[in-house]
């Protein structure tokens, strides 16, 4: 039996949680600071490196009071050290380390996108990480900072195959939101109104799809932007105000408007993850990441997942960033023996390959 202390820290949640064996979580502490947030209508690093230090000790308290476990009965320290926001990742990776190094622990820094994927697997009766029919795995890691498709195989390897070249599709429902004076996160708010409206009454682009009569360059197939869906926001809003004679969108236009955009961008996330699965010869697809909890992007996945691929949505508990996630990935590095040293460092991007162990 091992016991992982897991910490996350990447944007503007303060985490901790107790994880056994990779699978069983003992306790998932979590500190959330969307009302400090909110005012500005999206993340403030500097602001969520600040309450990152003030939550951190708290948090870890209630983690190992939560799981009946204490310093001593620990095995080994996980952390989030990359991608994020660089002044929030260092608060929990220092805590971290200072906590590894005064209870003379091990050390493990995890990849945020890993967390996301491997939490898919939490609270599951059996190893399903171990099962190699479920290989290659891709993953669609969807969240408000995030948006990108990764390829794990069977040996470990795990690949970047395709990125957001701007805004995540989370910061396109959060800017859009905003733009509407709807109120932070905007990706909840524009879910329930969507639901009352026509997804089909307005058109919002689908960038690097080829649907704009453009032939799309390869090396984008796996890649999306989220941009130019924002923009379009932006104009529609102001033609349809201008048209309505009104300064701001209510009732079924607003409704409808909310609809379209978030099936644009739904359309999008969707057919370039099932495209990838199909190219990469994936046997399993998994949806993850804070975004994740939206219903219709849900909904949709199942629906267009090829039948001979395995579909896995994370659950919503562990959609949104969590340190539970973060210890159970840890796991397979602990089994492996392979530790991280207190000279590691946060890093705000991920665009290189990794090798999860396997056995």
């Amino acid at each position: 039996m091992a016991l992982i202390l897991g910490f996350e820290s990447s944007c503007d949640e303060t985490a901790a949680s107790v994880v056994k064996d990779g699978r069983f979580v003992l306790s998932s502490a979590i500190s959330s600071q969307i009302a400090k947030h909110a005012p500005y209508g999206g993340v403030i690093p500097e602001l969520a490196a600040r309450e990152h230090l003030t939550a951190l000790r708290r948090i870890t308290d209630e983690a190992l009071s939560g799981a009946g476990v204490t310093p001593a009965d620990i095995d080994c320290v996980a952390v989030t050290n990359g991608p994020g926001l660089v002044p929030a990742l260092l608060c929990g990776l220092n805590f971290a380390k200072g906590f590894a190094s005064a209870h003379k622990k091990p050390i493990i820094g995890i990849n945020h996108f890993l967390g996301h994927i491997y939490g898919v697997f939490l609270d599951a009766e059996e190893d399903v990480f171990a099962r190699k029919d479920l290989f290659p795995m891709a993953a669609l890691v969807v969240s408000g900072g995030h948006t990108a498709l990764v390829i794990i195989d069977s040996n470990g390897a795990v690949k970047l195959v395709g990125t957001t070249l701007d805004d995540a599709a989370g910061e396109a429902f959060d800017k859009a939101a905003k733009m509407l004076d709807l109120g932070y996160p905007g990706g909840p708010i524009i879910e329930k109104a969507a639901k009352l409206g026509d997804a089909k009454k307005y058109h919002f682009p689908r960038s690097l799809t080829g649907s704009a009569g453009r032939a799309l360059d390869p090396a984008n197939r796996f890649n999306f932007s989220f941009s130019g869906v924002k923009t379009a926001m932006l104009y529609h809003v102001h033609n349809l105000c201008d048209e309505l004679k009104t300064e701001r969108l209510e009732g079924e236009p607003l409704y409808d408007t909310l609809a379209s955009y978030q099936e644009a961008i739904v359309d999008v996330l969707c057919s370039k993850a099932v495209d990838a699965a199909k190219f990469h010869g994936a046997k399993s697809l998994i949806l993850c990441g804070g975004v994740a909890c939206n219903g219709a992007l849900r909904e949709r996945f199942e629906a267009v997942a090829p039948k001979n691929i395995k579909v896995f949505l994370a659950p919503r508990k562990y959609c949104t960033d969590n340190a539970a996630m973060i210890a159970g990935v840890a796991y397979r590095y602990y089994q492996a023996g392979k530790f991280s040293d207190l000279s590691m460092d946060a890093y705000a991007r991920f665009s290189g390959d990794l090798q999860i162990p396997m056995e």
